[in-house]
């Protein structure tokens, strides 16, 4: 072997070695990429994770405070329901009559998400707020056959997209607000003392004439924001 024949052949394979180590580079930067991709997702997309969060300017300048339980008041301005990993659907003549008394915090059923929590204005003045569930995420059209029931100091009001064949909200139901958002209402003359008692609840409406077996494997994620301005 000549001089220049050996030169060539190192040359050779210093770049087939050089080249091995990018391909292995590149796939164990990949391969990160996508385990932290996992790991994300999986904390933003936790199935029946439904979350309350209060405006900054509401509780700090306002005075307004979230909590769960009326005799052991934690306040926070964020809180959290327990996980629901999959729901059936069912008829809303299924759900127990006293959902919105029956207990504090998450108190899940069969095939729904139940959630009791409260407002208290412990500022000096009288304030206007707004409450918004917008929709985060939906696979499958499953927002079709959603329900969203709200409970505010005892009065109920549900919650369901138009229905998909009139055009007209469903039975006994007002309509969401928009496409991505389930409700934006606003509470007027808050006095200072004042406490709200919300229970949210979200089911699948089987008697929804959307509700479909296209609909199987589908998911929605929803969370809701109390706010003192509402900017459309």
């Amino acid at each position: 072997m000549t001089k220049f024949e050996f030169n060539t052949t190192s040359k050779k394979i210093y770049r087939r070695d050089f080249k091995i180590k990018l391909i292995r580079l590149a796939l164990l930067i990949l391969l990160i990429f996508l385990i932290l991709l996992y790991f994300i997702l999986s904390i933003i997309y936790k199935a029946g994770r439904f979350t309350v969060s209060l405006d900054k300017a509401l509780n700090n300048d306002r005075g307004i405070v979230l909590y769960e339980e009326l005799n052991r008041k934690v306040v926070s301005r964020r809180l959290e329901a327990e996980e629901f990993p999959e729901m059936d659907n069912i008829s809303i003549n299924w759900l127990p009559e006293n959902l919105d008394m029956e207990a504090e915090g998450s108190h899940n059923g069969d095939n729904y998400i139940a959630y009791t929590f409260y407002i208290e204005n412990e500022g000096k003045e009288n304030i206007n707020y707004w409450y918004t569930i917008p929709i985060d995420d939906v696979v499958l059209n499953v927002d079709e056959a959603i329900r969203v029931m709200v409970y505010l100091n005892g009065e109920r009001t549900v919650y369901a997209k138009k229905n998909g064949f009139t055009e007209e909200p469903e039975q006994d139901t007002k309509a969401f607000y928009s496409e991505n958002t389930v409700l934006l209402e606003s509470r007027q003359n808050f006095a200072p003392g004042d406490i709200d008692k919300f229970t949210i609840v979200i089911f699948i409406e089987g008697d929804d004439p959307d509700c479909t077996n296209a609909l199987l494997g589908g998911e929605i994620k929803m969370h809701m924001d109390i706010t003192e301005e509402h900017i459309d």
